[in-house]
């Protein structure tokens, strides 16, 4: 498969072909994108009408050209993986639900406000963590490194129980011959100078939950008792930072229709010092006076148009920043196997709420159907993770025929399930934001790479 696109750099239009199953971008001249449009995509009326009045010599040299590089396996590729399912019953990462309880209120909570619609705000005890590690290393097969992250809610409200955790699991991995990677999500509230440095040396990675401009958070992330929380967290996260130092990190937020200027957002961020950003579009019901809708798109487009023409001056000037959806690998980048089946939920990644139940992911949690079992009780059947083994591109019509299959792998099960109704059944909004960066993802590679 070929895709064909244009990009504007500084005024001038770039013309670029993407082989979808090698991976290979090539920066070409307009001629050469109208012909090979015609040869592996179509052409709109006006670029029928240009390559009719094309020299018709010119035409046939360049795709002799096009014909040879497809001869040698440069374009238009035969799949480079064959079909299959997942692989289940060995886990390599678990999300542990450290508390359903938070200090904030934010609008958009999919785990309304961390509780995950349960009336009871609950605890991990450290008997349950324990549990839960003792079934990771058991139930991991032959590999070495495993993951656990520590979610909420909010879980430096258990932090004394994480602590415990993390012991607990440096031990059992010395004794299995294993090695845990730890990562844990924060709204920052409770990050004072002792949790830094804690944090700091235990975990492999830590997102920090901010939204950018402080209206634009404040409208959205509230306290308990009503009152904006950006000042405290904007200050922490850049405490944070600053102890960082070269670890991994990465700063997350969301955008909603009450912000589709979002990039202001993204730069915001940058400009307070964070060089690994992530701001994420909301994904609600239509009825929601945040949810983004179709009608939302074309702003968001090119919202994104800007935020890359940003991105790419800032890199080349001094202001060096990572934004997670440009962040695009053309020599390695995802293995095959993840390119084809995405996350892993269900199958490689579960999740544990704080009473030891077993849900394919954090946003399958206490949902009627997507139990596995129980850590506590060693209940675990594997009929759910079968389903989910097979939810892969090649299993999903919209997605064969999308230029960006192997670096979306189907969009979210949980938002296809939870928006569309089934897991194979991509949800159409997030489909279009994600070609969209995707494309402009591509043109940022070629022109940092200075195929241009």
């Amino acid at each position: 498969m070929i895709h064909s696109f244009r990009y504007n750099h500084k005024g001038r239009d770039l013309h670029f072909i993407f082989d979808v199953e090698s991976g290979s971008l090539h920066n070409v001249d307009r001629s050469c994108y109208i012909i090979s449009k015609s040869l592996y995509g179509k052409l709109d009326s006006a670029e029928k009408s240009e390559l009719d009045g094309m020299d018709k010599q010119l035409i046939c040299e360049i795709t002799a050209e096009l014909k040879q590089l497809e001869g040698e396996g440069g374009i238009n590729c035969a799949n480079y993986c064959d079909s299959g399912d997942k692989q289940i019953g060995e886990i390599k990462a678990l999300c542990l639900h450290i508390c359903h309880d938070c200090n904030l209120r934010c609008k958009y909570c999919f785990a309304d406000e961390g509780t995950y619609h349960s009336k009871i705000r609950e605890y991990m005890s450290f008997e349950v963590g324990q549990k839960a590690i003792d079934f990771l290393i058991a139930n991991s097969g032959k590999r070495k490194s495993l993951e656990v992250d520590f979610f909420g809610g909010e879980p430096l409200m258990n932090l004394g129980v994480v602590k415990s955790i993390v012991e607990y699991a440096k031990a059992e991995a010395s004794k299995h011959g294993k090695e845990f990677n730890f990562t844990m999500t924060t709204n920052c509230v409770l990050l004072t100078d002792e949790n830094i440095k804690w944090l700091n040396e235990e975990m492999y990675n830590v997102v920090l939950s901010i939204d950018g401009r402080e209206l634009v958070h404040d409208n959205l992330r509230r306290t308990i008792n009503g009152k904006g929380s950006q000042s405290l967290v904007l200050a922490n996260a850049k405490k944070f930072r600053e102890v960082r130092g070269d670890k991994s990190y990465y700063v997350r937020g969301t955008f909603t229709a009450h912000n589709l200027d979002f990039a202001a957002d993204v730069l915001y961020l940058r400009d307070q010092g964070f060089d690994q950003i992530s701001v994420e579009p909301v994904v609600l019901p239509e009825d929601s006076p945040m949810a983004l809708r179709a009608e939302h798109l074309p702003a968001i487009a090119k919202e994104y148009e800007k935020l890359a023409a940003e991105y790419l001056e800032s890199r080349s000037h001094g202001k060096w920043f990572n934004f997670f959806h440009f962040m695009m690998d053309l020599d390695g980048g995802p293995c095959v196997k993840k390119r084809i089946t995405g996350c892993g939920a269900g199958c490689e990644y579960l999740s544990v709420t704080p009473y030891g139940d077993i849900y394919p992911c954090h946003q399958f949690s206490e949902e009627k159907g997507y139990k596995l079992g129980s850590v506590v009780t060693g209940e675990f059947g594997l009929d759910i993770s079968k389903k989910f083994a097979k939810n892969t591109v090649f299993n999903k019509p919209d997605c064969m025929v999308c230029p960006a299959k192997y670096y979306c792998s189907g969009g979210c099960c949980a938002n296809n399930t939870h928006f569309v109704g089934d897991m194979s059944n991509p949800y159409a909004i997030s489909c279009e934001m994600m070609r969209k960066r995707f494309e402009l993802s591509l043109a940022i590679a070629g022109i940092e790479r200075s195929l241009v």
